[in-house]
């Protein structure tokens, strides 16, 4: 691989880490606009992100190397993941794992920050893993079937080739089955990523808590690292909503004005997608535990009609 194709994923991921925090800004500022609140600075979670790392860490005597290593397992799979996934340019650093291994880090942070939840012996920790390990059960059918969806019309599962084929194959492959698989997918986005009507990510309610019950245990800087990833992981949805699904506009060649048009065209999703999830929050409570799984079911109803259009409509 040419040494500028390098530099540029080294860059797209840069810019997926960097934006990551923007995003939950983006988010809390158009919730606050719609609730008629001023609300916090666009980059307030810069700012929480820096004071927690100044801070030093405080570990139950309980806990074991599992609490020490998690925060870093964490956002390790999470910078990893980004390498997967294109941003702005196809281009990714594909040969290191594709559609399926994207799950799987995915899965991998999930694993450790339950763990880590259960390490201490909490009360909290406990149910937040607990309810977390349900969720994730029941939407991950879900993701491997949209991504299956992809790989059919595609003919492939590198991330990094199936935007490519879909940018070049202009409006054909619009259709029943990339429709419901982006439906399927951005329900699962909302659970995966802990927001309404899921979880509510800024109570600290304990009984009502998945989320931010498995962080009760975290402070200072190993607190900070468990934030970051958890921004990085809603970044990374965000992106591979668009651009597995609906990619049009990412480019696809290292050119100047396709990189311009490739970037602007991501900013512009991104924040658009950020501001939807936002309106949804807004407009919507969350959903009680025990009602969760129909939505969840939903989802994986979506996604396999998706796989069922593409058979019936290659049928025809």
């Amino acid at each position: 691989m040419p040494m500028l194709e390098f530099l540029f994923i080294f860059l797209q991921t840069l810019t997926l880490l960097a934006l990551a925090p923007l995003i939950i800004g983006v988010i809390r500022k158009t919730k606050a606009v719609l609730q008629s609140r001023k609300g916090p600075p666009l980059l307030q979670p810069y700012y929480d992100l820096i004071k927690l790392f100044h801070k030093g860490s405080v570990i139950s005597k309980d806990a074991s190397w599992m609490t020490t290593i998690a925060p870093l397992a964490c956002l390790i799979s999470m910078v990893v993941a980004a390498l997967l996934v294109p941003a702005f340019l196809t281009t990714t650093a594909g040969f290191m794992g594709d559609l399926i291994v994207l799950v799987y880090l995915f899965a991998n942070m999930r694993f450790f920050m339950a763990l880590a939840a259960l390490d201490a012996g909490s009360t909290f920790g406990g149910m937040g893993s607990s309810r977390e390990m349900m969720v994730s059960a029941l939407i991950e059918p879900a993701i491997l079937l949209a991504f299956f969806s992809i790989a059919l019309l595609t003919g492939t599962t590198s991330l990094s080739i199936a935007s490519g084929l879909i940018v070049d194959s202009g409006a054909e492959l619009i259709g029943p089955t990339l429709i419901l698989a982006f439906s399927a997918f951005i329900i699962a986005l909302l659970a995966e990523n802990s927001r309404i009507p899921f979880d509510n990510p800024a109570t600290h309610l304990e009984l009502t808590m998945t989320h931010e019950g498995m962080l009760l245990e975290y402070s200072g800087r190993d607190l900070a690292l468990m934030e970051y990833a958890s921004m990085i992981k809603l970044m990374l949805f965000m992106t591979i909503a668009w651009n597995a699904f609906l990619p049009w506009g990412i480019a696809t060649e290292l050119r100047m004005g396709s990189l311009l048009i490739g970037a602007g065209l991501f900013l512009l999703k991104v924040f658009l997608l950020a501001v939807i999830i936002a309106l949804i929050e807004s407009s919507m409570a969350k959903m009680r535990l025990f009602r969760q799984p129909s939505l969840l079911a939903g989802a994986f109803v979506l996604a396999f009609l998706a796989v069922v259009s593409y058979f019936v409509l290659e049928a025809m």
